[in-house]
């Protein structure tokens, strides 16, 4: 084997964050990019993404953010960052994507497909003997809020203590942890369909998902024994699983809640305890 074939092979990724993203992408049908060679020896420059304006597509089962983007001709990080989801990009069936950038009508008319850069207003200058106003300082944005009304009461999913908090941005803590005992009842948030129930998602063991509306989605994870099938309707507070340690240090309950795709602090929907 020569040197340069041993030099090939990939080095085994970093735990946790790297590997969900390899994983994802593995699932994806491990797509490829092509790398285009000019007869100069260089490579062509990458076209940049051609939103699809007014489209959106819902999440298959086994879809992946590189599959997404790549069935409809718009790069993998473009698709993420037009719908504010951060690495490593997990998505889940039944969510819907957005194929064009947030505030954007593709009215302007400009046919390359990327959006165009907002044009600077020259200052004018104020009528003679009069004052510029004072600038001011923007006042700092308001603590973020939650989003809109779901429409329904959130029930807590699982008995036991909470160990575990949701913090914005940081991938491995999109939502709460709950701990609790070996087999104890995890039950669905809000009544919905199952659109996903296996353990083909890295990092949440055997796991449950309920869309209950075309914008609200829950996550249940590190379960011993899930209970429900895809495409079984569930009630509030039905038992949907048994509680677990799969792909966790000790028996727990992950539970996320999210939004058009985005993750969002589920003790802001959650009854007070």
């Amino acid at each position: 084997m020569s040197a340069r074939t041993t030099r090939a092979r990939m080095p085994a990724a970093p735990r946790q964050l790297l590997a969900a993203a390899l994983v994802v992408a593995a699932l994806a049908g491990c797509a490829s990019t092509k790398v285009t060679r000019t007869p100069g020896g260089g490579t062509t420059t990458v076209k940049p993404s051609v939103p699809r304006y007014g489209k959106t597509v819902v999440v298959q089962q086994g879809d992946t953010m590189y599959r997404v983007a790549s069935s409809n001709g718009i790069r993998a990080v473009d698709l993420a960052a037009w719908n504010g989801i951060p690495a490593p990009y997990t998505i889940y069936p039944g969510q819907r994507l957005r194929l064009y950038p947030p505030g954007s009508s593709g009215s302007s008319g400009s046919s390359s497909g990327s959006t165009a850069a907002t044009r600077p207003v020259p200052a004018t200058k104020p009528p003679a003997g009069t004052s510029r106003p004072p600038t001011t300082t923007a006042p700092p944005s308001p603590p973020q809020a939650a989003p809109v009304a779901s429409g329904f009461n959130w029930r807590w999913p699982a008995d036991g203590e909470l160990i575990g908090r949701y913090v914005a941005g940081e991938p491995t803590k999109q939502g709460i942890d709950i701990a609790g005992s070996s087999g104890a009842p995890v039950r669905a948030a809000a009544d919905g369909v199952v659109v996903y129930s296996g353990s083909g998602l890295v990092g949440y063991g055997e796991l449950i998902i309920i869309k209950h509306n075309e914008q609200w989605l829950s996550a249940y994870g590190h379960n011993r024994n899930r209970l429900v099938n895809e495409g079984q309707l569930v009630k509030a507070g039905q038992q949907i699983a048994e509680m677990g340690r799969s792909g966790a240090p000790r028996e727990m309950l992950h539970f996320e809640v999210r939004y058009n795709g985005k993750p969002v602090d589920p003790l802001l929907y959650l009854p007070k305890k």
